[in-house]
């Protein structure tokens, strides 16, 4: 017995698209090289983080293991997931063929000299390194622009606004690093386009998803589907977000953050993920999401003065950002390689470990002389997180093709 699949397709310019029946599988969708590299990356940049900091090696040449530390894990393997799930969630939306064989090699090739460039900028020499680490996401846009434009799906265009605001803030954060100044303004930017995403896209994928698996159940009690209670808190979140980022204290920043922790914690609510407790594939996604008013009440904390602006950043960065990349990066591998939509033992422990994750890595802050022991910790947790899923699910990206509908 074997299995059709869609036969890539030259476009006009020579560029196969489809999914590719021939050549290596992990090319053949774009979910499958980058959400692999990205755990790999995930898993080896934290270890590298933890033996620079205990003074075991030097890493990042002119910008530091501080500033490499946060730029790896927020365009190194945030972009890296980002990457994954737009090139396969495009042409759902689209109804275009997804880009796969060697232009998919070619954007992995990019991404990949990004991050080697990155452990010895000085190297290749500053600027050289900087044009090389700052071409992938520039890249990414015109490719998702190219999909949205031609299919002429307008509505989506404000999810890849976000991929735009990573891109300028990755500049940014060259520019403010090598200028000596820190990257602070860089860093709130590209969090706030991350998380943009998230409060945009999941604001249709959670209900969605929520809805198949309660009406599986034989369940008819519903979430609340997108309307414009939703489009409203969109463009509420934006003033708090644009606060933040140019003030992260004062009075103005915590009265739009404590509004958009009220409003997302609405929204959450109305989804109702405590029905889906039975199944964490699903369940996962409205945890990490609730990061999100948890991310905003601390930034309303922190602006008034009475948390840390680290913490702050930890609790998007690892509760909201990475905890649903790992949410997606599941759901999404099991479903494109047509495995069956539930979570595995391991998928489950790799969930509570991030959650541990996002939890503890903010005591940093708190306990300051504890801070490397609060460090390893959370290093552990995440190498866990992310290991985890390596272990359980880079066989299904490496080797194994969704099988066709059809068969003959």
């Amino acid at each position: 017995m074997t299995h059709t699949t869609i036969e890539p397709q030259r476009r006009k310019g020579g560029i196969p698209r489809g999914l590719s029946a021939t050549g290596p599988v992990l090319f053949s969708y774009g979910f499958r090289p980058f959400f692999l590299g990205g755990a790999v990356w995930a898993c080896v940049a934290m270890a590298v983080w933890i033996a620079a900091i205990s003074g075991h090696i030097d890493i990042g040449g002119s910008y530091g293991a501080p500033a490499w530390h946060a730029h790896e894990m927020l365009f190194g393997f945030g972009s890296a997931i980002v990457a994954g799930f737009l090139l396969t969630a495009v042409p759902n939306w689209t109804g275009r063929l997804p880009v796969s064989g060697w232009p998919l090699m070619l954007l992995f090739l990019i991404w990949c000299a990004g991050r080697a460039v990155m452990l010895a900028p000085d190297a290749l020499g500053l600027l050289p390194s900087i044009l090389v680490e700052s071409a992938f996401l520039p890249t990414m846009l015109v490719v998702c622009l190219r999909e949205i434009v031609t299919g002429r799906k307008w509505s989506d265009l404000k999810v890849v606004a976000g991929l735009g605001a990573l891109a300028i803030a990755n500049s940014c954060y060259h520019y403010e690093t090598v200028l000596g100044g820190g990257a602070d303004h860089s860093t709130r930017l590209a969090l706030a386009g991350l998380t943009m995403m998230i409060v945009i896209v999941g604001g249709r994928m959670l209900p969605s998803f929520t809805r198949n698996w309660l009406s599986k159940a034989g369940r008819t009690d519903f979430p609340v589907p997108y309307n414009r209670f939703d489009l409203a808190i969109i463009v509420l979140t934006v003033p708090g977000f644009v606060l933040w980022i140019a003030q992260p204290e004062g009075t103005p920043t915590a009265i739009a953050a404590c509004l958009a922790a009220v409003l997302h914690s609405i929204r959450l609510w109305r989804w109702g993920g405590w029905k889906t407790s039975a199944e964490p594939l699903v369940m996962v996604l409205h945890v990490a999401y609730g990061f999100v008013p948890i991310g905003f009440a601390a930034i309303s904390l922190s602006a008034a003065g009475f948390l840390d602006l680290s913490a702050t950043i930890h609790v998007f960065t690892v509760g909201t950002v990475s905890a649903m990349m790992l949410a997606v990066m599941t759901r999404a591998t099991r479903g494109h390689t047509g495995r069956e939509l539930t979570a595995s033992p391991t998928t489950r422990v790799s969930y509570g470990a991030i959650f541990l994750c996002a939890l503890a890595r903010p005591l940093a802050t708190l306990l300051p002389e504890h801070m490397v022991e609060v460090y390893s910790v959370a290093a552990a947790l995440w190498i866990c997180a992310f290991g985890l899923y390596l272990i359980e699910y880079a066989p299904m990206l490496v080797f194994r093709r969704k099988p066709s509908a059809r068969a003959a």
